[in-house]
């Protein structure tokens, strides 16, 4: 099923400034706040040193972006979320969409990989790799499309053939072309699926209760 929405909706459901959830996202864990306290380190250095090489007329100047980039541990989350999601609200046409899952299986992703002595003083490359729950998603017209996103234990209740909701995005008003989809939705039990929240969740549960009312179930 397609639902073809206004194209308001883009900016209502998939926000300009990062949410809580996108926020999180870009947060990660340590290692991606180290990384981003270190640039806020070398950003302040930088325009430390630059204004030292200026004198006192680029005191200020120097002092504004050294506190800007001293925050950037804090501030880059919502910057890159924001870029993020300006990217899909550029779409002309949005659609609400509900199809069945096809399949599932798990794949693995290299993260990195590490240098490393062994107990014999050999040199070994050691690797580190995460579980990725897949899902396959389409409908009747012949859509078809994969949702990765890092596996979870709840992830074991989703099985083939149960419903799934989410966006489609194109700049074809008839939607022979679909650019994008967005995180999706399983209702039965009420799961998030998607390597990135694109949607404003809340907007979202209130329009498919709103459709279910004008289309039925």
């Amino acid at each position: 099923m397609l639902i073809p929405l206004k194209q308001e909706a883009i900016k209502d459901l998939i926000p300009a400034i990062a949410t809580g959830s996108q926020y999180s996202h870009y947060w990660a864990n340590l290692s991606t706040l180290l990384k981003n306290l270190f640039i806020s380190l070398v950003g302040v250095l930088f325009f430390w040193l630059l204004g030292s090489f200026f004198g006192r007329s680029g005191d200020n100047v120097s002092l504004i972006f050294r506190v800007i980039m001293g925050l950037y541990w804090l501030w880059s989350p919502i910057y890159w979320a924001s870029v993020r999601n300006g990217k899909f609200r550029r779409y002309r046409y949005i659609s609400f969409w509900r199809g069945k899952v096809l399949d599932v299986y798990l794949t693995e992703e290299l993260i990195n990989q590490e240098s490393a002595i062994d107990k014999l003083g050999r040199a070994i490359i050691v690797e580190n790799r995460r579980k990725l729950f897949n899902i396959e998603i389409g409908d009747k017209t012949g859509f078809r499309a994969t949702i990765t996103t890092p596996r979870q234990r709840i992830h074991k209740v989703v099985n083939r053939g149960q419903a799934v909701e989410g966006l489609l995005l194109s700049n074809d008003p008839d939607f022979i072309s679909i650019v994008q989809i967005t995180d999706v939705y399983i209702p039965r039990h009420k799961l998030w699926l998607g390597e990135y929240p694109y949607i404003r969740r809340d907007i979202f549960l209130d329009l498919r209760l709103q459709l279910m009312k004008i289309y039925g179930r």
